[in-house]
This record gives structure tokens, sequence and C-alpha cells, in this order.
């Protein structure tokens, strides 16, 4: 399989049409958020516009100019007072709007935006989780999620929704070792892939008991073969009302909140070292498409899923106190108010333009970081 068959095999169209939608979405009220705040404040939005680049359609409404802008990949709102005022060729500070509002409104405003999205993925985690209970993995089953078409699972039986109980007629442990490592018992599917020889998966399928015998070769001309499956540990189903299901989707975001920090440490040690190394905890542009394609085959919860994950990292990503993105400006206000007075404009402009180069070579980074994976 060449470089661009890797591709279109792991991208599908449906994947990157959700992959749009949802960050279309989140980004809308990202930025509704932030006009919000700045509206309520009395300070003026000049415009708002759904999707970047040419403006197919615009309309002013309430003095602001509406955009549906040609590139489905976001969106933006221009607040009064947030860009330099140019009058002819003389480009100055802003005076007026949100620049004339005290550092607490400034703070405010962009903080509005984040905020939004943190509160959608506790609003789609705690409707999922009042729907469908709280999920808790279980080691000694081995959940399948998906069979990918022409496998060699396919070709053995292996459907959806099976739950592997036993492998060549022993239980799966809680834990076990190998090579000094203590592993969840449900990664012992992979071990066992990797030898040779006859095998027996034991697995229950709609409360039956299923036996699926099979022959495998572990490699073919020194490449690693693959059963063509994606799995898990298996899921104990606790149902929750409303309030439990809210106070465990508050449970998640502070726990995420740890995890998504060292994601991110991570991410700026490749980067600086040059490390394209991939590492689960962030994903490009090409990767979310990935990640949203497996979960639109998988199902609609699934999605809802990973709509709430992308929103959890819009939100944590625009806190970074990186210069150009909400956090960094927020770190500018509170330099003025422990300096007595704000940046000038000449430093505020630089300092932001070197966070927003930054922005773009990590966005580059990251990218480069995905298409190496399919080579």
């Amino acid at each position: 399989m060449n470089f661009f068959q890797g591709i279109a095999s792991a991208l599908t169209p449906a994947g990157l049409i959700w992959t749009l939608l949802i960050i279309t979405v989140a980004t809308f009220l990202h930025e509704l958020a932030h006009f919000a705040l700045a509206k309520w404040q009395g300070v003026g939005v000049n415009s708002f516009s759904i999707g970047m680049g040419p403006v197919l359609a615009r309309r002013t409404w309430r003095g602001t100019e509406w955009r549906l802008s040609a590139l489905p990949i976001g969106g933006y709102v221009e607040i009064d007072g947030m860009a330099p005022e140019i009058d002819g060729e003389m480009v100055s500070a802003p005076t007026r709007g949100f620049a004339s509002l005290s550092a607490l409104g400034k703070i405010a405003v962009l903080l509005a935006g984040p905020i939004m999205n943190l509160l959608v993925a506790f609003l789609v985690i705690t409707a999922t989780l009042d729907a469908r209970g709280l999920s808790t993995p279980v080691n000694t089953q081995i959940s399948i999620s998906q069979v990918l078409p022409d496998s060699r699972a396919e070709a053995l039986g292996l459907k959806t929704g099976d739950t592997i109980t036993a492998i060549d007629g022993q239980p799966l442990p809680e834990t076990y070792t190998e090579a000094g490592q203590e592993k969840p018992g449900w990664q012992r599917l992979a071990s066992v892939l990797a030898v040779s020889g006859p095998h027996r998966l034991t697995l229950t399928r709609a409360s039956q008991t299923v036996n699926v015998p099979f022959t495998w070769t572990a490699k073919v001309n020194g490449e690693q073969q693959k059963l063509g499956v994606g799995y898990g540990p298996g899921l104990r189903v606790t149902p929750l009302n409303f309030p439990q299901a809210a106070g465990e989707a508050g449970k998640t975001l502070v726990n995420a909140v740890p995890q998504v920090l060292n994601a991110f440490k991570n991410l700026f040690v490749r980067f600086f070292t040059l490390n394209l190394q991939t590492d689960e905890g962030v994903v490009g542009p090409v990767g979310t498409v990935q990640v949203v394609s497996q979960a639109a085959s998988l199902g609609g919860w699934t999605l809802l899923g990973i709509a709430a994950a992308i929103n959890l990292s819009l939100g944590f990503f625009n806190l970074l106190p990186i210069p150009g993105l909400d956090g960094g400006r927020i770190l500018l206000v509170l330099v003025g108010v422990l300096r007595g007075r704000p940046l000038t404009f000449a430093q505020e402009q630089a300092v932001t333009a070197a966070g927003f180069g930054l922005v773009m070579l990590l966005t580059v980074f990251v990218l480069v970081r995905d298409l190496v994976r399919f080579f």
C-alpha cells in the first residue's frame, strides 16, 4: 500500500464531512460566546463569519455584518477595538470598544470562548452518560468495536459487538506480565497474535457462546499480519440519573486537565526537538479526520464522544498562554495590570505576531507528523 492509498483507506468522505461540521459548530459557539460577552458590555462587533476565506454571502443585522465564507474550517468574529485603527496610511492603537474596557471586562470577553467549548463538552458528556450509563473497563474481556471489511477477522466470522472471554481455552486474566511489564488482560490478544500456530477464540454473541478456531501466521515476508479488528477492554455499564451523569461529567473534565497538559507538554518537547514520532495525546488535521472517520463508522454516540473531545481540546488549547490565543491575550492583560499600565501598541503587536507564528509552526508540525505516519 503506497502513501496515497494509506491516506485514502484511513480517511472517508463521511469522516471529512463530520470533521468539518463538528469543528465549524465548535468554532461558531466559541466565537458566539466572545460576541455575546462583548455585546453585553456595550462593545460593538463589526463582523461575524461562519467559515473562513472569501465571503460568499453577507447581511448586516443589528450593527454586525454576518458572513458565510467559502472554507468550512471554523469562523471568526471582529470585535470593535481589538484591531488597530487605520486612517489612510496611519495605523494607531485602538482607543474604543474592547480597548476601552477594564481589565476584568477584557478577560471576560476572552475567557468566554474557551469556557463555551468546555461547557459544550460537559453537556455532551452529561447527555451521553444520562442516556447510556457509565461504562467502566473490564480487563478480563475483549470488546470488538470494529471489524474491517475484507479482513481475516471478517473471514473468520467475527462481528462488531462480540466479546472475547477466553483465548486458547484460557480465561483472560485481570493482568499478565510480558517482557517484565504488567499489562491488562484485554491486551492478551495482541500478544497471542504475535505467535504463529493454531488458536481459538471463545466469545459471547447475543448471550450465546461461540468458539472460533483458526490457524495464524504471525508474519509474512517479514511483515506483521493483522487480524483486522478494533478492540478494547470489555465494558460494564452502570445506569445513571441526570444529576449523577452531571457529576461524572464534571469529574471527566477535571481528570482531563492533567492529561491535556501532559499531552501539550509532550507536543512542545517534540516540536522543539523536531521529533516526528507520533504520540496519542495530540493529533493534527489528518489525524483528526482519521479518528472521526472511525467514529462515523461506529455510530452517533461515538461521534458525540468525539465532538466532546474536540470541544474539550479547543477549549484547553485556547487557554494556553501563547500570544495570539485567548490565553495569551489574557496573559498580556494581566501583565498590564501587574505593570500598572498596559503594554504599548507596538509591544503587544510584536508579541502577538510572534505567538501567532508559533501557533502556525505548531500546526505545520502536527500536520507533517500526521502525514509521516502514512509512509
